[in-house]
């Protein structure tokens, strides 16, 4: 008992002082969260109420750490792409992966710049922006949707061979994904209209290497001569008669 209470008295002012830094701490933590909450709730209710991308800059503006902030961005996007604003919507969507790089949405986001670019005339950075969002998020519910957006691009392109790579791909990895049928259906149509290969000139060999090619009308075949009419019989010859014949008599002078 001694030896306990000249502990208490030694180590007792710590002892209070990490219970107030621990009280403190927690009541610090809790009135975060509650200021959390209510400005997430304030958010959430500006956010209901925007009209147009003015109110939707607004929201970014004072409540960008929001969850409603992150769907500011979304919604101010579509706004700028509805009006045809596809570089604006760009900067918009790239500033929303860069402030939120661990969002559920970013690869929606990042669809949308690609196709953005392809609106934008730009096709070969909206392939290159796919095949991008395809190889750095494989298991993405985005990566086979980014697939087949590159098939249309490689088929204006006269890509076929990699358009049908393409479609066997999502066949083969993703073939339980909605997209899965329009791939067989692109494949097919790839297959339908695949050029055929150009005809091969004939071998001629050594001997008539320097003979000039005949003219096409040599080449034809030979028309057939005409057939002739069948003969008529021959007339019946009456039989001689039985009494001799008569000597022609000279011709006199």
């Amino acid at each position: 008992m001694l030896e306990t209470q000249v502990l208490w008295e030694r180590y007792k002012n710590v002892v209070f002082a990490v219970l107030v830094l621990a009280l403190l701490t927690v009541a610090a933590w809790g009135a975060y969260r509650f200021y959390s909450i209510r400005r997430a709730e304030t958010a959430a209710g500006l956010l209901a109420t925007a009209k147009g991308p003015a109110d939707f800059q607004k929201v970014i503006a004072q409540y960008g750490t929001t969850p409603a902030g992150a769907s500011a961005h979304l919604f101010l996007a579509e706004e700028q792409r509805k009006e045809k604003q596809f570089s604006e919507a760009n900067t918009t969507l790239q500033s929303f992966v860069d402030k939120y790089p661990k969002h559920q949405l970013k690869g929606t986001a990042r669809m949308a710049i690609a196709a953005n670019l392809e609106s934008l005339g730009k096709r070969d950075e909206a392939l290159t922006a796919y095949q991008r969002l395809a190889a750095d998020d494989p298991q993405g519910f985005t990566a086979p949707m980014a697939l087949l957006a590159q098939i249309h691009i490689l088929k204006e392109k006269n890509q076929i061979a990699e358009a049908r790579r393409v479609c066997e791909v999502i066949m083969t990895q993703y073939r339980e994904s909605l997209v899965s049928n329009e791939a067989t259906r692109q494949l097919r149509l790839l297959k339908g209209n695949e050029p055929e290969p150009p005809a091969q000139p004939a071998q001629l060999s050594p001997a008539t290497a320097g003979t000039p090619m005949p003219a096409a009308s040599a080449l034809a075949p030979a028309a057939a001569p005409p057939t002739a009419a069948p003969a008529a019989p021959p007339a019946a010859v009456p039989p001689a008669a039985n009494t001799p014949q008569a000597t022609a008599s000279p011709i006199k002078r």
